[in-house]
């Protein structure tokens, strides 16, 4: 019989391209997955790596494994979802993951509200960018994370996922209360192109190279004159006239602080899509499933629902 574990490692070898990367995601010593991996190979008969460089590729065997090994993971899930709907009174834990918006706008009032409803569910939730997220869910690390769509997340067709949309969201503009912006009716994205903008460091989170690409579209780039790395910071230096700034929906700044949301209009409005994504297989989970209701609950009504479609 496989160890399933070890179908884990390999997979995740595959998607960081080193055993070392893996072994982090995974908690682990290199030469520990090293190890299982070469046992794996040992019970296969068949090589599964092969040096490329300072990293390693997978050899044609261990691909055809992993297209297998896939589909044998999400049974896998199915399975631990059958018996978890056996179990009574389930207690959890139930791990929530999300980048930070998410967190605070979607995730944390969904656990409340669990919590209300069953006081013995224990839930764990983990602030992380969308790549990183995706990276618990492979490891088993996770059940639910909220993400968005970005470059360095695996791509949609990726058979250990199972994404699903949540919801479209503007970007607003936020001004000093005093701005003459505020005062415009119909204010479009390219009539702040004179402005002192503020963005998030860009390694902090997407924020920055979201700002950059919205307002390549409407025709103009932002002078960048200052960066942050919290939403807080961001409020606090627009309320001071340092600047303005996109910010999604689900974020919120301190309510003392001058600040004025100026929604937007024309043809170069920001949004951006929000997805629920959980291992393929697990979506049924009676825990999952309660979550990703609540999720919907926690809509705010300043975002748009998107219907619930196959998103793999």
């Amino acid at each position: 019989m496989i160890d399933l574990r070890r179908l884990h490692m390999l997979r995740l070898v595959h998607q960081y391209g080193t055993v070392t990367a893996a072994a982090e995601a995974l908690h682990l010593t290199p030469s520990a997955v090293s190890h299982q991996l070469r046992e794996l190979a040992r019970e296969l008969k068949v090589p599964l790596l092969e040096p490329q460089g300072r990293r390693v590729r997978l050899t044609p065997a261990a691909h055809l494994l992993i297209e297998h090994a896939d589909a044998l993971l999400a049974r896998w899930e199915e399975a631990l979802t059958d018996l978890e709907s056996h179990r009574a009174g389930a207690v959890g834990p139930l791990r929530m993951c999300g980048f930070t918006t998410a967190v605070g706008g979607l995730i944390a009032p969904a656990a409340g509200a669990l919590l209300r409803g069953d006081p013995e569910l224990t839930v764990e939730i983990r602030e992380c960018d969308t790549d990183v997220a995706m990276g618990l869910l492979a490891a088993g690390e996770t059940d639910l994370a909220v993400i968005e769509p970005t470059a360095d997340a695996p791509p949609p067709g990726d058979p250990r996922f199972d994404r699903e949309p949540l919801l479209v969201e503007a970007l607003d503009l936020i001004v000093p209360a005093a701005h003459p912006l505020t005062r415009r009716p119909g204010v479009r994205l390219e009539d702040a192109a004179s402005e002192n903008w503020i963005s998030v460091q860009p390694d902090v989170c997407a924020h920055h190279q979201q700002v950059m690409t919205y307002c390549a579209a409407a025709g103009f780039t932002p002078r960048i004159a200052h960066r942050a790395t919290t939403w807080s910071v961001i409020w606090a230096l627009v309320a001071n006239g340092l600047g303005v700034s996109l910010v999604p929906r689900l974020a919120d700044g301190p309510s003392d602080q001058p600040v004025v949301r100026v929604p937007l209009t024309g043809d170069a409005v920001p949004k951006r899509r929000v997805l629920t994504c959980v291992r393929r297989g697990s979506r049924d989970s009676p825990l999952i499933a309660r979550a990703l209701a609540a999720l919907q609950d926690a809509i705010p009504p300043r975002c748009d629902r998107l219907p619930q479609e196959a998103a793999a």
